[in-house]
């Protein structure tokens, strides 16, 4: 939650980018940590180390399904010359009590079952016959269709050394290691290792809940049918799947109209689900602009530092935006501008490092790197702001997709990277190595 109020710097004072993202993180602060049944935690990130508490495997056991056997009785084993052992029984997975395995003897094993004492190797069934006296075996039968598999003789047709074939206990992980470290994002495979050394829960900050609300009277669902003068709202989807890909809970909000009552009613209805509020549209200076309307004045006396501070970034695309804190609990809001490619910017830049920082991971940031730009003409970039293009990125090239434009939704679909360029360039010429930030 917000703990600070955002850094006043006057109403004529352009920020940089640095500075507006400076601003969001020292404000916005971790989720506390919570206690989670394991499936609840998936996408969560750890606050602690996990300890291995037993071994995994927990007890040598087999890799294959086919015979234990001591390595002296099939030292000398051909096809010509089968070393010919007593069946001594079954050994299946989960069995408790296990059968001692003497000098000439086997016990048939099953792939996970324990080694029995005794035995020192596994012959897979295929170097046997399986029992039956009828040659190589193609695997087992199943025992309810030939009990007669688990006694009698087995004739091994290759040798085996020692420990062939078995999982040692603790060749995975042995007790007393660490298993997990704090800070570690909680995907399938590590929920897994949690499962299979006993841990139901796991300590973790929650996944931030993110509320996305679009504004717009021209804003109309889709699957609804268009008039003159309306568009579908794509930027309320965009920035909904964006906050999920980001390891949010993300609520999409209905477009609301331009009304700044209705708005800041939604917004007040909206909180009591949100870590996190982004809207999008109405934060520019036109007479319609609700979102700066209906929140530069939300500040409550009795709540030092909330309120919303609207401003002017160095940057294109995406030059208005908003940020504060509403509500009792002072939950950030973030307030992107409307155009679907500022929007779309603007999230990558400002609202996914605020995600990532309430989940608790240090690395907040898309990763970046440089790559040659490859186009047909040289970029141009207006004087004193930095600007984002869309691009597509392969093998340390990168490649501009569609215009400048900050409508250009088709080109955006396109793209997955950001090509920067710096507030004092003004034109990169093709060649040019540039910085790119990398969404994919």
């Amino acid at each position: 939650m917000s703990t600070a109020a955002p850094r006043s710097a006057g109403p004529d004072h352009l920020w940089s980018v640095d500075e507006h993202l400076d601003d969001i993180l020292r404000t916005v602060r971790p989720l506390e940590p919570i206690e989670l049944h394991l499936l609840d935690a998936q996408g969560c990130v750890l606050v602690e180390d996990v300890t291995v508490p037993v071994s995994l495997p927990p007890f040598d056991n087999s890799s294959m399904d086919g015979y234990a056997v001591r390595v002296a009785d099939v030292a000398g084993a051909s096809e010509q010359y089968p070393a010919a052992l007593e069946v001594v029984g079954d050994v299946a997975a989960g069995q408790a009590e296990l059968l001692h395995v003497g000098p000439g003897q086997a016990a048939r094993i099953m792939t996970g079952a324990p080694l029995p004492p005794g035995a020192e190797t596994v012959v897979p069934v295929e170097w046997t016959d399986g029992g039956l006296g009828e040659g190589p075996a193609a695997g087992m039968r199943a025992r309810s269709l030939a009990p007669e598999g688990a006694t009698g003789q087995v004739n091994v047709y290759r040798p085996a050394g020692p420990r062939a074939h078995v999982r040692a206990q603790g060749s995975d992980v042995r007790a007393g290691d660490r298993a997990l470290a704090a800070g570690t994002v909680l995907g399938p495979p590590q929920i897994s290792l949690l499962a299979a050394i006993g841990r139901g829960t796991v300590r973790v900050r929650p996944r931030p809940r993110v509320v996305v609300l679009s504004t717009g009277s021209e804003l109309v669902q889709p699957d609804e049918e268009l008039r003159p003068g309306q568009i579908y709202d794509s930027n309320s989807f965009a920035l909904t799947a964006a906050a999920r890909d980001a390891g949010a809970i993300a609520y999409r909000v209905g477009a609301v109209a331009d009304d700044a009552a209705t708005l800041r009613d939604t917004i007040e209805d909206q909180l009591v689900r949100a870590d996190l509020m982004v809207t999008t549209g109405g934060v520019s200076v036109g007479a319609y602009d609700v979102v700066k309307e209906a929140l530069s004045y939300t500040a409550d006396e009795d709540e030092p530092g909330s309120g919303v501070d609207f401003r002017r970034l160095a940057m294109q695309p995406g030059k208005p935006q908003g940020f504060g804190s509403i509500g009792p609990d002072h939950t950030p809001l973030l307030a992107l501008p409307g155009n679907p490619v500022s929007s779309y910017v603007s999230f990558e830049l400002f609202v996914r490092p605020a995600i990532r920082t309430l989940m608790g991971l240090t690395d907040v940031h898309r990763p970046r790197t440089r790559a040659k730009l490859t186009a047909s003409r040289a970029l141009t970039s207006p004087k004193g702001r930095r600007q984002f293009l869309r691009g597509r990125y392969a093998d340390g090239t990168v490649t501009p997709v569609g215009g400048a434009g900050s409508h250009l939704v088709a080109a955006l679909a396109r793209a997955d990277a950001l090509i920067v360029v710096p507030e004092d360039t003004e034109s990169v010429t093709p060649g040019t190595e540039v910085e790119v930030v990398l969404l994919g």
